[in-house]
């Protein structure tokens, strides 16, 4: 089946959906992006990733073409359109369209892109294997938190990653973890304490990651927001990765040091059942 595409508040098939040349998304990346998760045809943990949304545009300093409630009718009628039961929603805001120049231009329209992807989310194979992690530098720009559609080093980490054998790449700077290619890095100490580093500009803030320490910490499970090392890491009793793809999903191995047992840990399970539950009873 084709896809229907939203694009600047008319619907397409996939196939007929033009941006132009000029548009300062493909000539800069100058643009943000948002992924939210359908299960059941519903959204996913939706309004943190809108808040997260309107941050990364004011950053930036574009404004949303539509209002909240506009933006979630979008959302639902995607979803209705491609009758999508589950996998992802991808948006994209891009400052829009203008002559190629490096100062931003004062009157572009955002350019708003929508499209659907069905894939399976709740019944990951990954969430029963677990995955094989390389480390590799963190050579992107210092503004992480913005959700930009700057994703080309990260995808040559993956690469990188996976040419090693491994599934995934985590990106360290100064020694220190900062978070995977496109997901939250945590690791769980010998004692059950949890570990994921703090909110700052070296990484996304990830949506999946607050939810996740939010019912960790209602479990009764100690939470430490600091940075922590690779050869940490690699001794942790569990180390597992979050986003709105993966929901909670263990790791097994980091470069050579097998994690654990080499089976997915407990505790990220346990997070993921919790996670699932609670995501599954308030989508919207």
């Amino acid at each position: 089946m084709t896809r229907t595409v939203y694009l600047n508040g008319a619907w397409f098939p996939e196939t007929e959906a033009r941006v132009s040349v000029f548009d300062r998304g493909f000539l800069f990346a100058d643009a943000i992006y948002e992924v939210t998760a359908v299960i059941g045809g519903k959204l996913i943990d939706y309004y943190g990733h809108a808040a997260r949304l309107q941050r990364s545009l004011s950053e930036l300093g574009i404004d949303c073409p539509l209002s909240e409630a506009s933006l979630l009718d979008v959302h639902r009628d995607i979803v209705r359109r491609n009758q999508l039961d589950e996998g992802l929603i991808y948006l994209q805001i891009s400052r829009g369209v203008a002559d190629r120049d490096f100062a931003y231009p004062a009157n572009a329209l955002p350019t708003l892109v929508l499209f659907t992807q069905a894939k399976p989310v709740l019944n990951n194979p990954r969430s029963e294997t677990g995955l094989s992690i390389a480390t590799l530098p963190d050579w992107r720009w210092e503004r992480r938190d913005i959700k930009t559609v700057q994703l080309l080093y990260p995808s040559m980490a993956k690469m990188e990653a996976m040419r090693r054998g491994a599934d995934d790449a985590w990106l360290v700077q100064d020694g220190l973890v900062t978070e995977g290619s496109a997901a939250t890095a945590h690791i769980v100490k010998a004692d059950g304490t949890l570990v994921t580093r703090g909110l700052s500009n070296a990484l996304l803030h990830g949506i999946t990651r607050a939810s996740i320490i939010d019912l960790a910490r209602n479990a009764g499970m100690v939470v430490e927001e600091r940075a922590f090392s690779v050869a940490e890491a690699q001794q942790a009793a569990e180390a597992f990765i979050t986003s709105a793809t993966n929901f909670a999903t263990s790791v097994v191995q980091i470069d050579d040091f097998i994690i654990g047992d080499g089976k997915p840990g407990p505790i990220a399970g346990s997070l993921r059942e919790l996670y699932t539950e609670t995501c599954l009873a308030t989508a919207i």
